[in-house]
C-alpha cells in the first residue's frame, strides 16, 4: 500500500477507535432516566434535547482530544434506547440531533480558524457515522465535496457504514427508494475526484445494501476505473480486488447481470494486460498489487462464485509465465478467436460497434507511455503512478 494512503487509514482508524470510550464526559443523569421510559412526554423531549445541545456546545469549547472522544462516545452511547422498540425515544433523539448538528455544522462553517474548524467538523461527522441514522444524511452529503479529504472520507463513512446500509435495505423492502436515492446521488458526485480510500468505502456500501441505487454507483466506479487503466493514470490498484468481487458478486446472481459482467470482464482483462505489458515500467508495488488481484479475483470469483475451480493464473504468475498468463486471460475473457468461457457461461458481450456486431472480447490495452529516468537512473512510467 502506498504511503500516503496507509497514514490516511491509519488517521481514520485511530479517530473512529476513540468513539469506543464510554467514560462520561456530560451530565448523563437525566438522559439516562429518560432513555429507561417506556413512554415519553414532551419534558422528556426537552431533556433529550438539552442533552444533544449541552454535548454539543461542550464539544465546540474542550481542545483535549481525549475529552473530545468521550463527548461523542456519550453522544452515540445515548442514541440508542435500552429496549430496541423504544421508537418515541430514537424518534425525538435523531429528530433533535438533526436540528443541532445543522446549526453546529453552520455556526462551524463560519469559523475563521481553519484548524478549528477542521477539528470541529471531523467530530461532528464522526458521531455522525457513530449514529448511524438517515435522517442525519443530507448534513454528511453537505460535505462529500469539502476541499479537505480527511472530510470528505468522513462524510462518505457516514452514510455508507453499517447502519446506514442496513436502514437503506430496510426501507428497499418497504418500496421507498428515497433515502437510497439521496445517499446514491451524493456519492456519485464525489466518484471521479475521490481517492481511493474513499473509494473502497463506496465499493463495499454497494455490496452492503440491496437497495438497486447502489448498482449504479458500483458501475460508475467500474466505468471509472477501466478509464484510468486505459489511459494508463489508475492509482492503487489493489483496489480493483474489492471492485471486481463487488461486480462478481452482483453478476452471479438472478438478476439481469450483463452490465456487471460486462464491466467485470473489461476490468479483469485490463488488470491482467497492466501487470503483463507494464513489466517494465510499473514499481514492484504495482505489479504486486496487480498480482494479488489477478490472484485473488481467480480464486473467489472464478472459482468460489462462478464454480470455474483453477489455479492456472496463480501457478502462471508465480513463475513469471505471462504467455500463460494471456493464454488463460483469452480462454476465460474472450480474444479476436471467440469468446471467453465466462461469457458463454453468463451470456453477455463487451458491447456493440459501430456496425452492429457484437464485441466477443474486451478491449486491448494500448503500450504503456514512454518511461521517464531520472537522474539516479530509476524508471518511472510518466503518469500520475510515476510521481
Amino acid at each position: 500500500m502506498k504511503r500516503r494512503f496507509m497514514s490516511f487509514i491509519v488517521f481514520a482508524l485511530l479517530s473512529i477507535l476513540t468513539i469506543t470510550s464510554i467514560c462520561s464526559a456530560v451530565d448523563t443523569v437525566a438522559i439516562g432516566a429518560v432513555r429507561d421510559k417506556a413512554v415519553l412526554d414532551s419534558s422528556d423531549f426537552k431533556v433529550i434535547d438539552d442533552f444533544i445541545a449541552s454535548a454539543l456546545s461542550e464539544l465546540s469549547e474542550v481542545e483535549d482530544f481525549t475529552a473530545t472522544s468521550k463527548i461523542r462516545a456519550e453522544l452515540v452511547r445515548y442514541s440508542r434506547p435500552v429496549q430496541s422498540e423504544q421508537l418515541q425515544y430514537t424518534d425525538k433523539f435523531f429528530e433533535s440531533a438533526y436540528n443541532r448538528m445543522s446549526e453546529a455544522l453552520k455556526t462551524t462553517s463560519q469559523l475563521t480558524d481553519p484548524a478549528r474548524k477542521f477539528k470541529m467538523t471531523l467530530n461532528l461527522l464522526i458521531i455522525m457515522d457513530g449514529f448511524g441514522n438517515t435522517r442525519l444524511a443530507d448534513l454528511a452529503i453537505g460535505l462529500l465535496k469539502d476541499e479537505n479529504p480527511i472530510i470528505r472520507y468522513w462524510a462518505v463513512h457516514a452514510i455508507t457504514n453499517l447502519r446506514i446500509a442496513g436502514h437503506l435495505n430496510a426501507e428497499a423492502a418497504n418500496n421507498n427508494p428515497k433515502p437510497a436515492e439521496q445517499i446514491v446521488t451524493g456519492l456519485k458526485s464525489l466518484v471521479e475526484k475521490a481517492n481511493p480510500d474513499t473509494l473502497a468505502l463506496m465499493v463495499k456500501f454497494t455490496a452492503d445494501t440491496n437497495a438497486p441505487q447502489a448498482d449504479e454507483l458500483l458501475l460508475q466506479i467500474a466505468d471509472m476505473r477501466i478509464k484510468r487503466y486505459a489511459d494508463w493514470s489508475v492509482e492503487y490498484e489493489l483496489l480493483d480486488e474489492s471492485v471486481l468481487g463487488a461486480l462478481c458478486q452482483s453478476m452471479s446472481e438472478d438478476a439481469v447481470t450483463s452490465n456487471f459482467a460486462r464491466r467485470f470482464g473489461q476490468l479483469y482483462s485490463y488488470v491482467i494486460q497492466r501487470y503483463v505489458k507494464g513489466q517494465d515500467v510499473l514499481s514492484d508495488m504495482q505489479k504486486q498489487q496487480l498480482a494479488s488481484v489477478i490472484v485473488g479475483t481467480e480464486r473467489s470469483c472464478m472459482g468460489l462464485r462462478l464454480g470455474m475451480i483453477q489455479s492456472t493464473i496463480r501457478t502462471a504468475v508465480q513463475q513469471n509465465d505471462f504467455g500463460t498468463i494471456m493464454g488463460e486471460h483469452d480462454k476465460l475473457l474472450g480474444s479476436e478467436s471467440g469468446p471467453g468461457q465466462i461469457e458463454l457461461k453468463l451470456n453477455f458481450d463487451y458491447g456493440q460497434s459501430t456496425d452492429g456486431s457484437k464485441h466477443l472480447s474486451p478491449l486491448v490495452l494500448s503500450d504503456p507511455p514512454k518511461v521517464e529516468t531520472d537522474q539516479a537512473g530509476d524508471s518511472s512510467v510518466s503518469d500520475s503512478n510515476g510521481k
